[in-house]
């Protein structure tokens, strides 16, 4: 008996590993989108919020213990996580929103790396090992408990995932300067001559913002940046030119990352949805008949909450009255009534009246389209109710007297939005 006991006490213990979502940008550049809500509340693929897939991603690895950091116009985004992300707390698993608490002095967060400081009691209260840090915006999926096997492999005190990018469009990211072993030789914030990955002198390694710490290097990381007064308080603008001048900072290639049930064409698939035009294109990769992200991995799912609302409904079949939708997404409670929907989305509870026509465009919940419009190329938020006979996407000069028009031609209709 003794020596089964002993034995037992030798076992290697298991890693105690907790993650912290940053959910707390303003996404000014997702305006009108972000006026009413922060930027992961942002509605995405018809059911889906944005923050709803890095949670995914976290809780398909196993990864239950999620602290999301949130700050601006939370809103929405505390209802949706409620109602949401309700894991069972009897096996110790949650996923809790943490507002700015203000516990290192009256002041909200002033970057990421101070979302961290301010909330240290996180760590002090859980006493982890390792500290997953993702942000809360991106379209991906990524099974992180192989980066964090390569962190714990390595020793490193941080490793950041990075993703290969052609090297002329570099100096649009934080760029990893990165030796043949993975150690992490600089950090460049959007250089105007980014260095190449080794041995591919046409790509270089740009950041995700997906962060892997070794719990007290963080620890020691954001409290010695919270004393600079300099800092911007930026995990990859401070933290990580800190980390790497240490020479503790290790680099982990997103493109070899195996997701169950992923192709190789959505390999590395990873969107940054930061602006109205990748928005819109991260929109249109999910409606091709082989889509580039493909929401239909049943071995990978992408969690949300579906209201009950009863099937998508199609009626009318006569000739230019006819309900139909073609390489499209729609979502329970659509109604398209003798409408014509092309490479769209519509979300739950739109309504589409006859002789209507929607194409290339996202529709969110609760929209109402009125008998013979014609929509195109363009995003309309919730709750919009379009007059019979309205034309969107068609003049754009007429358009920008009325809404948001993108850099790249994208109508964007707000949340609400009263369309006389």
């Amino acid at each position: 008996m003794g020596q089964r006991s002993a034995s037992f006490n030798t076992m290697a213990r298991r890693p105690h590993i907790i993650a912290m979502v940053l959910a707390g940008g303003e996404g000014n550049r997702l305006f009108p989108l972000t006026r009413a809500r922060a930027k992961p509340a942002v509605p995405f693929g018809g059911h889906y919020r944005l923050v709803d897939f890095v949670l995914s991603n976290l809780v398909n690895a196993n990864y239950r213990r999620i602290a999301v950091l949130t700050q601006y116009k939370s809103h929405s985004l505390d209802v949706h996580l409620s109602q949401t992300w309700r894991l069972s707390p009897i096996l110790g698993s949650y996923v809790t929103p943490v507002p700015a608490q203000m516990r290192r002095g009256p002041h909200w967060y002033a970057g990421s790396a101070d979302a961290i400081a301010q909330n240290l009691n996180i760590l002090s209260d859980e006493r982890p090992d390792y500290v997953i840090v993702f942000g809360a915006d991106h379209i991906y999926r990524m099974d992180p408990a192989q980066m964090v096997q390569q962190h714990i492999d390595s020793g490193a005190g941080v490793t950041v995932a990075a993703i290969p990018v052609p090297i002329e469009g570099a100096s649009d990211f934080g760029i990893i300067d990165a030796d043949a072993d993975g150690k992490i030789k600089q950090f460049l914030e959007k250089p105007a001559d980014p260095p190449a990955m080794p041995g591919r002198p046409d790509m270089a390694h740009a950041s995700m913002g997906n962060y892997v710490f070794t719990a007290d290097m963080l620890r020691e990381a954001v409290l010695y940046d919270a004393e600079d007064e300099e800092s911007r308080h930026d995990l990859g603008g401070n933290v990580m030119p800190y980390m790497t001048e240490r020479g503790l900072a290790h680099v982990y290639d997103f493109a070899g990352n195996d997701v169950p049930g992923q192709d190789e064409q959505e390999r590395g698939y990873w969107r940054d949805v930061g602006t109205l035009d990748a928005y819109f294109e991260a929109s249109m990769d999910l409606i091709a008949t082989s889509p580039v992200f493909n929401l239909y991995n049943e071995e990978w799912p992408i969690f949300t909450w579906h209201f009950p609302y009863p099937p998508a409904k199609f009626v009318h079949d006569e000739d230019g009255r006819r309900g139909e939708a073609i390489n499209s997404i729609v979502s329970n409670g659509a109604i398209v009534s003798g409408a014509t929907v092309r490479r769209s989305i519509l979300s739950p509870d739109v309504r589409l009246h006859s002789y209507t026509v929607v194409e290339d465009s996202v529709l969110m919940d609760g929209v109402n389209v009125g008998r013979g419009s014609v929509i195109r190329r363009a995003i309309i938020d919730k709750d919009v109710m379009i007059p019979a006979g309205s034309r969107i996407g068609v003049d754009l000069e007429a358009d920008r007297q009325r809404f948001t028009i993108s850099d790249g031609g994208i109508v964007v209709v707000g949340k609400g939005h009263l369309i006389e």
